[in-house]
């Protein structure tokens, strides 16, 4: 037996760019792609492929070499979906920008991710212009190809006098002079349609960089393989049940790890791919109904906007919608399925690719009442099928915490997925990746006893108050059981007393004077706020009626709207800044004899 070795036939380097290919023939005549509200035909399988392998030339023609980063700033239209292809086809890496970055955060990672070729939609060339002009005498600029499926002019009226970084970049690169290349059109038309693409050496050659987009303020660029990214596709597109020729609806931005591995992963099934270009809630109502969409995923603030449409109606067929990111409270959860939407709940991270973790539905749940179902349902769930290992571990110990769904730990995991590692930073790196052999996600959960993980917060989340730890993701899924509570996000504030307490920032919805919170027509109250008649006492009093009263939030401040990351996620790092802004919950003390009582 010790002379049966891996040979060339069977130890091809696993890509999940395969996918495409076996699409081409499997699924020849299927449609593969198209813009919603757009009138041109969807592209076929065949012709995906071939316009993947055109773009794949022309790319490689541009000076592309194997191992160069390609960078991609772009919403979720075709040519966006195409390059997840056509990039890794001519040996790059690819790497999906966040389009709503502003253009020095556009400038950093540009310049730090090394990107020898940019391609960016015709909407937002103005904000990349910006970025490369805020590139050091030193560093090369990038070239240039503007995606104009629009025809717009926008532009070709930019002569070179207009671009800020030419002239002072023109002695570093001979290419400054003239760095938007054409058009992604010509370059798809442009290629040959015979190209032998770039396979990686090794599955474990880089396929994509991905800039972190969670909660933290520095973000950090992560690194996956082409065997990462592979079995990651398949085991998503397996957990989630997806069937052959779905219909996805892209309403999860690309940018966000890959589509959570979707991009390739519904190439697997022969799937119909609906891109949306920006969407609300109408708009993706109206593209359920017009493209008879199957599938689509988001986070749990897309859940959200779905179920707080006024004018809502339930749906003709069931909408199967993946949701991860930020735990869904269980009232969010009930809403949405309320309206005709199967809701499967998933946890992951960038560092995983996209979610390793699902809430698996046991039959004998379906018997539960509503709100029951829905709270088993906000738990994480199990490890994926490609996730070798998933425990949490106690902080301090390092050993596994009791299954008893109270005992709190971090949760860490074992998989193909991971990264390879972060971009250019070995110690986080390291950090990270343990000499265990676990992956430390940063995340505090819990273990129920029949197995299921349940995320309780981020590590830096946890409020200590006065020796308490207090998870806000709890105290959040009571703030959104209140009617009249859109979001809401707790996050410590220093107090003199307990040393942090819980600050609770929420938007309400459209306001409604007539909301019984506590089913008793309490409207009335002087510090009521002036829009919706909820006024910070009335909260507080809400949520003490229905937890611990340490956990009860100390501070309630009505926001519009929270701030978040371009994939829904609220920033609490903004929100705590804001806290520690406020200055500390100032102690009222009154003497009775001895004691002495904190008011």
């Amino acid at each position: 037996m010790e002379l049966l070795l891996p040979f060339q036939p069977n130890s091809t380097p696993l890509t999940p760019i395969h996918f495409l290919e076996r699409a081409a023939i499997a699924y020849a005549d299927t449609p593969s792609l198209l813009l919603h509200n757009n009138q041109s035909p969807p592209y076929t399988w065949e012709q995906t492929h071939r316009r993947c392998i055109q773009a794949a030339s022309s790319i490689s023609s541009l000076g592309i070499k194997p191992g160069h980063v390609v960078s991609v700033l772009s919403p979720n239209i075709p040519a966006m979906y195409e390059l997840q292809f056509a990039v890794p086809m001519a040996g790059a890496i690819v790497n999906n920008l966040n389009t709503r970055l502003d253009h020095r955060a556009l400038a950093v990672l540009l310049s730090h991710s090394e990107s020898k070729l940019v391609f960016v939609d015709h909407l937002l060339l103005p904000v990349l212009l910006q970025a490369l002009a805020l590139f050091p005498l030193s560093t090369p600029c990038p070239q240039i190809i503007v995606i104009n499926d629009n025809n717009d002019d926008l532009y070709h009226q930019m002569t070179l006098s207009h671009f800020p970084y030419n002239n002072n970049n023109n002695n570093n690169n001979n290419n400054n002079g003239s760095m938007v290349q054409g058009e992604y059109s010509q370059l798809v038309e442009g290629g040959d349609p015979r190209y032998e693409w770039v396979r990686p050496k090794s599955e474990w050659d880089p396929l994509a960089l991905n800039y972190t987009s969670g909660t933290s303020s520095n973000p950090k660029g992560v690194v996956m393989s082409h065997r990462g990214y592979y079995g990651l596709a398949l085991d998503t597109v397996m957990c989630w049940s997806v069937p052959k020729n779905p219909v996805y609806l892209w309403t999860l931005p690309m940018f966000h790890a890959n589509g959570w591995s979707l991009t390739w992963g519904m190439a697997a099934v022969g799937a119909t791919n609906v891109c949306l270009r920006k969407f609300d809630a109408p708009t993706v109502y109206k593209a359920i109904d017009e493209h008879q969409v199957s599938h689509m995923c988001g986070a749990p603030v897309v859940l959200n906007m779905l179920a707080n449409l006024p004018s809502a109606e339930p749906l003709k067929k069931p909408v199967n919608i993946l949701t991860a990111g930020a735990p869904p409270p269980a009232s969010v959860l009930f809403r949405t399925e309320a309206l005709g939407f199967v809701v499967s709940h998933g946890y992951g991270l960038t560092e995983t690719g996209g979610l390793t973790v699902q809430s698996e539905w046991k039959s004998k749940w379906d018997s539960l009442p509503p709100k029951n179902r829905a709270e088993l349902k906000a738990r994480q769930g199990v490890g994926s099928l490609g996730m070798t290992e998933m425990d949490v571990l106690d902080p301090i110990t390092g050993q596994p915490v009791k299954r008893d769904g109270l005992t709190l730990g971090e949760v860490v995991l074992r998989g193909s997925s991971l990264m390879l590692g972060y971009f250019k930073d070995q110690e986080g790196t390291s950090k990270s990746m343990t000499r265990s052999g676990w992956f430390r996600t940063g995340d505090v959960g819990v273990i129920h006893q029949d197995g299921y993980l349940e995320i309780k917060d981020r590590l830096k989340d946890i409020i200590i108050s006065g020796g308490e730890n207090i998870s806000s993701v709890e105290v959040e899924s009571v703030l959104y059981t209140h009617p009249a509570v859109n979001e809401a996000a707790v996050v410590a504030r220093p107090d003199d007393f307990w040393g942090e307490s819980p600050c609770a920032f929420l938007s309400l919805k459209i306001p409604n004077n007539n909301i019984d919170c506590n089913n008793n027509n309490n409207n009335s109250n002087s510090n009521s706020n002036n829009t919706t008649g909820v006024s910070e006492k009335e909260i507080m009093e809400y949520c003490r009626e229905r937890m611990a009263h340490y956990m009860v939030p100390k501070t309630v401040v009505f926001e519009a709207e929270l701030p978040k990351t371009s994939t829904g996620k609220i920033q609490k790092f903004l929100l705590r800044e804001m806290a520690k802004a406020m200055g500390p919950v100032k102690v009222k003390v009154t003497s009775y004899g001895n004691k002495f009582v904190k008011m």
